[in-house]
């Protein structure tokens, strides 16, 4: 619980963030949080001291709802996020529907989609309920996150495809105390 209460304090600590998580609660769309880089970039530089900057590239909202998995939906939702907000950063997905590009099984709730997210410390996100209380949604925990390691997700079968995302991101150029995993790949030798 202690990570969990750091980054709830660290959420409640960045304004334009908070902002953002009202914008998306009045969506009130069923299991919906901001998450990825948006969290995990903000934390890497609260660890790192920086002041807060902007260094993700979109800002991920993502829900489950699989009696309306049509895609024109999300980018509706897109488009009024960035109307009200004129931040041109907003993706919306429906993880209902994700599996079918993902390559996998479908997924039973936003949590089950974030278990098939590249690394660890992106599959985390954030919500605020009626109340104004934050919610957490890390499959895997938050060690990694708060530990500054960077470490394939165990159900992200592609270990070529995260060693070169992990490479392109060029993460530890801002971020330089992260540790970066690489999958190393094994080979089974059969001797006849």
């Amino acid at each position: 619980m202690l990570h969990e209460a750091k980054l709830i304090q660290s959420i409640r600590a960045h304004e334009r963030l908070m902002h953002d998580l009202r914008q998306v609660r009045s969506l009130a769309l069923p299991q919906c949080y901001i998450g990825a880089g948006y969290i995990r970039n903000y934390i890497w530089d609260v660890l790192h001291g920086y002041a807060q900057r902007e260094l993700h590239s979109d800002i991920d909202v993502v829900y489950f709802d699989a009696e309306d998995m049509d895609e024109v939906r999300d980018v509706r939702l897109e488009n009024q996020l960035r109307d009200e907000t004129g931040n041109p950063k907003w993706s919306v997905k429906n993880q209902a529907r994700m599996h079918l590009r993902n390559g996998t099984g479908p997924y039973q709730s936003t949590e089950d989609a974030l278990r098939y997210w590249p690394e660890i410390v992106t599959a985390i996100g954030v919500q605020l309920d009626e109340k104004d209380q934050i919610g957490i949604c890390a499959p895997y925990g938050l060690d990694d996150l708060y530990a500054l390691t960077v470490r394939r997700s165990p159900l992200y079968t592609d270990a070529k495809g995260y060693n070169q995302r992990v490479e392109q991101k060029r993460w530890q150029d801002q971020w330089p105390k992260l540790t970066i995993l690489k999958h190393e790949f094994s080979y089974v030798v059969y001797l006849v």
